[in-house]
């Protein structure tokens, strides 16, 4: 099983700045870089990546992006997922912008902002305007804001959607039945699916395993189908959780029962449908 994977930060502290990371002390001090990346996954099956835009300072996003373009083509990173502002004043201008660099899709991190930043008509119709591009857009929400999720994706449903990190469900809290009831309910639209990556790290520390992740992403594959579940690292976030070397090896394990074609629509087929990498 040969994975993309399409969540791959990075972090280059001597040219963006990264304030959420600096009460995370895994993450607070040192870069994270290609080369880094590559160590960690050499001989374990990654046949591409994609870029995730990480969370980089306000002032910053656009510096990223430019950044970024000029990787993308090496070491297998095959596009990128940039940083956006829907709703905000010069927004249309940035779209032009990174249409020129490599960007295969656009995000914007939802649960750090007030909750109703997405529920507002100036951000839906820019939304909308990065589907009529053609391009996906990577929702970043909580458990508890999964209903917000659903009311964007029901007013933004001729585009694709992609929930990241499985909705961020509180495993370590065991918060599994009103999550699980907001994931059926997102998996009813068909034009959103559901990124299999993060969830190590919302397990208490050091207890992550196969059989504690196994309940979350069997209810994620039966909600949305292996042909709407696309596989992500979340490098260097898994380093709270299992690590990237371990949160491959669970991956291969908790897909393992699926068919040879399910199995590669969530290592790959997905990504490359959703974000047109060919």
């Amino acid at each position: 099983m040969e994975f993309i994977d399409t969540h791959q930060h990075l972090i280059l502290r001597d040219r963006l700045g990264y304030g959420w990371t600096a009460q995370i002390p895994a993450l607070a001090t040192g870069d994270f870089g290609l080369a880094d990346y590559h160590a960690l996954v050499a001989g374990r099956g990654i046949t591409g990546t994609v870029f995730m835009e990480t969370g980089v300072d306000d002032a910053d996003y656009r510096a990223e992006a430019r950044l970024v373009a000029g990787l993308i083509g090496a070491g297998g990173m095959l596009g990128q997922i940039a940083s956006c502002r829907p709703g905000e004043a010069g927004f249309a201008g940035w779209m032009d912008e990174a249409a020129g660099l490599g960007t295969v899709g656009f995000r914007r991190i939802l649960h750090v902002v007030p909750d109703d930043v997405s529920q507002t008509a100036a951000f839906r119709a820019d939304l909308r305007a990065i589907g009529r591009a053609g391009l996906s857009f990577d929702m970043c929400f909580l458990a508890r804001q999964l209903g917000l999720a659903r009311d964007l994706a029901r007013a933004c449903d001729d585009q694709v959607l992609v929930l990241d990190h499985c909705g961020v469900p509180d495993i370590a809290g065991g918060a599994f039945d009103t999550w699980a009831a907001g994931i059926t309910a997102l998996a009813d639209l068909p034009h959103v699916v559901c990124k299999l990556s993060g969830i190590t790290a919302y397990c208490a520390p050091g207890t992550a395993t196969v059989a504690l992740l196994r309940q979350w992403v069997d209810h994620v594959l039966a909600s949305f189908g292996p042909d709407r579940v696309l596989w992500g690292g979340d490098w260097p976030v898994v380093n709270l959780g299992s690590g990237l070397p371990g949160w491959i090896d669970m991956s291969r394990e908790l897909l393992a029962g699926l068919s040879e074609a399910e199995r590669f629509a969530v290592a790959q087929g997905t990504a490359r449908r959703v974000y047109r990498l060919g």
